[in-house]
């Protein structure tokens, strides 16, 4: 296939049903529409109130959108949520990837936002969607009313020690040994997760790890200079367990690069949030929201 982040046409098929399956688990309606972009045709999902803020929310990297959507779901009840599917990434955008490191992300976001008649609004996005917000915050500043940033790409790397063991290397065999493949899986998906991967989320793991070609380029590492001229709200929530960027690391690093840090939290979780986790994150975002936005 031509320009294609997928190994097949079973592989896209198999990750499109996961894609529909997530989305019945919704309680509310979506719609659903394409957007044409310099960069590509974007798929976009809308829900909430048509009259509620504007909320963009990015999805998190290697990953479908409904998934890292479904974490936000309580803030459909008020907000009018904007969820791309993130160029280059699994679902229904095209399939050519952009650069982390540039101005393609930022550019990328202000099309959608026009489309929309967005002047600005609130940003939420989840470990690579926050390194897209990151990029946002360096060339496009005035887009952004506030952002949340959870388990942020971006800002400070964990141990490449322990990612190369616990996560590279299970990899490895788990697409090389078909006949161990669920140990492999197993052994990822807990430590992703500090034990609390929903099944379903495990399913779409395993057939990502499977048929997609991984974007392998992280966002790039903000820099304090990069961000002289972002000074909105920012709130980042951090996972104590997270093994790609774990909350001690980021708390040193984030608050020597985003002077307008408004806060901090740290909640015991792995980089996939439980439930529970959950419930605290989204206390702590509609606390936020009602602040600042």
């Amino acid at each position: 296939m031509k320009t294609s982040i997928y190994k097949s046409e079973e592989g896209k098929r198999k990750i499109a049903e996961h894609y529909e399956n997530y989305i019945k688990t919704f309680t509310c309606d979506f719609e659903r529409l394409y957007v044409r972009t310099s960069f590509g045709k974007t798929h976009v999902l809308v829900a909430g109130p048509s009259k509620g803020k504007p909320l963009f929310l990015l999805q998190g990297g290697n990953c479908i959108n409904p998934m890292t959507l479904s974490w936000f779901s309580p803030l459909i009840e008020e907000y009018r949520i904007y969820a791309p599917d993130t160029i280059g990434h699994p679902g229904y955008s095209d399939q050519n990837r952009l650069s982390a490191k540039d101005n393609s992300f930022a550019l990328w976001i202000t099309e959608l936002m026009n489309y929309f008649n967005l002047e600005r609004c609130a940003f939420i996005g989840p470990s690579y969607g926050a390194g897209i917000i990151l990029r946002l915050a360096v060339f496009m500043p005035n887009k952004i009313d506030c952002s949340i940033l959870v388990s942020p790409a971006g800002i400070q790397l964990g141990s490449k020690l322990e990612m190369i063991k616990n996560i590279l290397l299970p990899l490895i065999l788990f697409n090389t040994f078909s006949s161990s493949s669920e140990k492999y899986l197993t052994k990822m998906t807990s430590i992703m997760s500090a034990n609390s991967m929903k099944e379903i989320d495990k399913l779409v793991i395993g057939d990502i790890f499977k048929y997609l070609k991984l974007e392998q380029e992280m966002p790039k590492l903000t820099e304090k200079e990069e961000l002289m001229r972002y000074n909105s709200p920012t709130l980042i929530i951090a996972g104590e367990k997270d093994i790609f960027f774990p909350a001690n690391r980021l708390n040193v690093a984030a608050r020597k690069v985003i002077s307008n840090l408004t806060a901090f939290k740290t909640i015991t979780m792995g980089h996939f949030p439980s439930e529970e986790n959950l419930v605290e994150i989204n206390n702590e975002i509609k606390e936020f929201l009602n602040t600042y936005y």
